[in-house]
């Protein structure tokens, strides 16, 4: 049976947007446009995992989030708010959130924040997509690079590239293949995207390690090369 994810979203172009993609993704979906109904829809039917967001009428999201905690419940709950502030992720997490994603965001990176929250809620079910080389650690699980020891910030989508070149390295990828592999269906653009990620994560990357490198193959595409 698929996963259950409920949505509680008052921004109905959000919710289904939302709904489109994880149903997409296999997921089934069910959405409530206030906290109340929220509320009601999750006692109901004992979802896998909610989407909540922060600012809802009738009742907010860190008050459907402390009446499911207050239960004993350990539901996965990931928040979606606007609201940016370190004390609002704060007051979130120490409700019983189990991540918290700020609007606006991508579509992938929520989709990866979902399978990562279910993995940890079932250990053992899926594979950690995380990366060890010399001085460079790719955690797609936490949308995490760390270089070197120290964490640095990177878009979703420079992320997902670099995993993915990194995830086999020494094979070489053309820019097409790249496009459609890892920007996917919901990407309106040309090739040149590619070359503007790829310029960004060697600025980040540039200089650290010997034996590994994120390399141009002129004609071709790119390649992550780990020497052996």
């Amino acid at each position: 049976m698929p996963r259950t994810v409920l949505i509680v979203e008052d921004d109905e172009n959000i919710a289904e947007l939302l709904m489109l993609y994880l149903e997409k993704e296999g997921y089934a979906t069910i959405t409530a446009g206030d906290g109340g109904t929220g509320l009601q829809k999750y006692r109901e039917n004992k979802p896998d995992l909610v989407l909540l967001d922060l600012m809802l009428p009738v009742m907010d999201g860190r008050e459907v989030c402390r009446s499911i905690r207050e239960s004993g419940d350990t539901t996965p709950i990931i928040m979606l708010t606007a609201k940016g502030e370190t004390g609002d992720k704060v007051s979130g997490l120490k409700m019983g959130a189990d991540d918290y994603i700020t609007k606006p965001f991508e579509m992938k990176e929520v989709l990866a924040r979902i399978e990562a929250v279910l993995r940890r809620s079932a250990p053992g079910e899926k594979a950690s997509h995380r990366l060890v080389f010399d001085k460079l650690i790719i955690d797609l699980d936490a949308f995490e690079l760390i270089v070197d020891g120290k964490r640095i910030d990177t878009p979703p989508k420079e992320m997902e590239l670099l995993y993915h070149l990194a995830s086999t390295p020494n094979r070489v990828y053309t820019r097409n293949q790249l496009l459609d592999e890892v920007w996917g269906f919901d990407y309106f653009g040309d090739s040149r995207t590619v070359d503007v990620h790829v310029k960004r994560l060697r600025e980040k990357l540039e200089n650290v390690s010997d034996k590994w490198s994120l390399k141009t193959v002129w004609g071709v595409g790119y390649k992550f090369e780990v020497l052996q």
